[in-house]
């Protein structure tokens, strides 16, 4: 095993946990990084293809003549193509992850889905409106089955467009009609994405890009926003309620369980088994205090955002939080979840639990999730982790948790505000708010852990930016006491004297990376009020530490949707200077807004003041220089 770099992560329970890890010898995420290196810069670059057995092939930037692989693509086609499956792949994920919570309220409705129900009866009567389904004197249920299949409808090719679109501003939706990327079907989408980039199909770097673009607004518009809305139904609509945050949430007298993954249909469950007053009784009798629930990535920001269960870290502290020694079971689903896991618990006592019937991972057990078992298998789970509470071994737990606020939805940013956009709207106008920026995404090893993630954040909050962040983002500023409300304390006078009058953080919690599409319908509200198009307004996005192909369909659905982006890590486009220049100047003129890339946290707080400022000025509002 190599040797632990020092300041690869600035978070006390990080680094305190790798020198935990390395005494165990257990390898991290860090030292595998270290084993590839050097990674292979055509890769990097975007220059190699393995599309077909021809190949595979690369292309050389350097070389003399006309680079070509054994097909005849050249690299503009190989860097588009290799960047549309990424952005296929990512929109997959996030959009089937809308179709398994579809399907539970399918079962629900007709009674399948045993302990599941609708936990907010007005969303599910507003959203079935926006799909046309005449709830005038209907059951609850019946509107929840109507609801569903008309969801379903939004992946096929029933339709011309998916339906949430028309919440988008009218300017918006004309934008993607003359673009040609008007979504028609989830699946459709990606399907035909995949289709283009075949080999001998669409050649056309171009268009290429043009299809990523379009399949990215079938998730962000499509499966996406299917997910975050089905979720609030099943769920209930997020509130703000306190939490903690870091790995000293973890108690060392109870038996703890943790989720990891992205898919709320099994934590909250697992939730409730672990409320009741049997398993409660139980754990006692094992000589525990109690059962203590702690999230990890987007599972736990679902069970956050609802119930104020505490997270243990994100997806860089998913490896670390074992060597505690204090884990009693890890529960996965899906997405974000290293295969290294089951290895790493292996050297502890901590069951690993693999739940879904699309991921199965290396020494788990497999123990899979459906409606229709979800209650008695919850149970049934709990109670093992609960017997294996005898069987821990030296405990470590370093650090004391940290408070923190999340579960702002935009219906309770609407509240908050008095019920309606109209007071954020004037003091974007006054100036005291200089525009806002959702910060989204992950961790990268080959980032300083959490580094890039707040230092971004607070250079934003402190000119009088308000930051609204989801996913592994959130934890990094959480933990950074970025997410409470005395954290106005480092804001700019402005955005100080609003969070104060209202009493929320100058960091606002919007929840998991699906719920992305939270800050898409805020956005549109505000353009609305104003009668004018999002990209008109003085927004951006940001993506500091990402890693995933979820996130280059995220930032890609964020810039067809007319909001500057701001990526950290540099895509493997680089190959191409013609595919970086699109995506960096020239889908200005096609969808009013583009890419920026800068790893610096520091620079890229200033490319996005001046993109704010620059915006403030044409709408006619106060700027100033940068």
């Amino acid at each position: 095993m190599s040797q632990i770099h020092e300041g690869v992560t600035i978070t006390e329970d990080g680094r305190l946990l790798l020198k935990k890890a390395e005494q165990d010898q257990i390898e991290t995420v860090w030292d595998r990084l270290e084993t590839q290196q050097p990674q292979c810069g055509y890769c990097d670059m975007g220059l190699s293809c393995r599309i077909c057995i021809m190949g595979p092939c690369r292309v050389d930037p350097f070389g003399e003549g006309p680079q070509r692989g054994v097909c005849g693509a050249d690299a503009d086609i190989i860097v588009a193509r290799n960047l549309c499956r990424m952005i296929a792949s990512g929109a997959a994920s996030h959009s089937d992850h809308g179709r398994d919570l579809v399907e539970v309220l399918a079962g629900v409705a007709d009674g399948s889905a045993i302990g599941y129900s609708i936990r907010d009866e007005e969303k599910l009567k507003r959203v079935a409106v926006e799909y046309d389904i005449d709830i005038e004197g209907k059951e609850t249920l019946a509107i929840a089955g109507e609801l569903a299949q008309a969801m379903m409808e939004d992946y096929g090719m029933r339709q011309k467009q998916i339906r949430l679109l028309k919440r988008a501003p009218k300017k918006r939706r004309e934008c993607w009609e003359k673009a040609g990327i008007v979504p028609r079907g989830i699946d459709r989408e990606t399907s035909e994405m995949l289709h283009r980039t075949h080999m001998g199909v669409d050649n056309n770097w171009q268009t290429l890009l043009l299809q990523a673009l379009r399949n990215a607004l079938s998730d962000g518009w499509g499966g996406s926003m299917i997910a975050t809305e089905v979720s609030d139904i099943l769920f209930g609509i997020p509130s703000p309620r306190p939490t903690t945050v870091n790995v000293g949430v973890l108690k060392k007298d109870q038996v703890n369980i943790l989720v990891h993954g992205h898919n709320p249909v099994v934590s909250e469950m697992i939730l409730e088994a672990c409320l009741s007053d049997q398993m409660i009784s139980l754990a006692r009798e094992k000589g525990a205090e109690g059962i203590n629930l702690a999230g990890l990535c987007c599972t736990g920001n679902e069970l956050l955002m609802r119930h104020g269960i505490s997270m243990a870290g994100n997806h860089l502290m998913t490896e670390l939080v074992l060597s505690t020694g204090a884990v009693e079971m890890m529960l996965v689903d899906y997405q974000c979840i290293m295969p290294s896991l089951g290895e790493i618990a292996s050297n502890y006592h901590t069951k690993m639990i693999s739940t879904s019937d699309k991921a199965q991972f290396p020494e788990m057990v497999h123990r899979e999730f459906h409606p229709e078992n979800a209650q008695k298998l919850a149970y049934t789970l709990v109670r093992e982790a609960i017997e294996n509470y005898p069987r821990r071994g030296e405990v470590y737990i370093p650090v004391k948790p940290v408070n923190a606020v999340g579960g702002f939805s935009v219906e309770a940013i609407v509240s908050a505000l008095g019920g309606t956009p109209a007071p954020l709207i004037d003091a974007i106008k006054a100036g005291k708010i200089r525009g806002a920026v959702g910060i989204v995404g992950c961790n990268n090893p080959k980032i300083k852990h959490d580094y890039a993630n707040t230092t971004l954040t607070r250079r934003l909050i402190e000119n009088d930016i308000l930051v609204v962040d989801t996913g592994c983002v959130s934890v990094s500023t959480a933990k950074a006491g970025l997410k409470v409300a005395e954290a106005i304390k480092y804001a700019g006078p402005g955005l100080k004297e609003v969070c104060g009058a209202l009493g929320i953080p100058p960091v606002l919690h919007m929840g998991s990376c699906v719920d992305n599409v939270r800050i898409l319908v805020l956005a549109s509200a505000l353009a609305d009020a104003l009668g004018v198009d999002i990209s008109d307004l003085p927004l951006a996005g940001a993506a500091p530490e990402w890693y995933s192909e979820k996130a280059a369909t995220i930032g890609s659905y964020f810039v067809a949707s007319g909001v500057y982006t701001v990526l950290g890590p540099m895509p493997p486009i680089t190959g191409s200077i013609n595919v970086v220049k699109l995506l960096t100047e020239g889908l200005e003129d096609v969808v009013g807004a583009t890419f920026g890339v800068e790893p610096d946290p520091e620079k890229a707080a200033v490319m996005i003041r001046k993109h704010i400022e620059s915006k403030r000025k044409k709408l006619g509002l106060p700027s100033i220089d940068v």
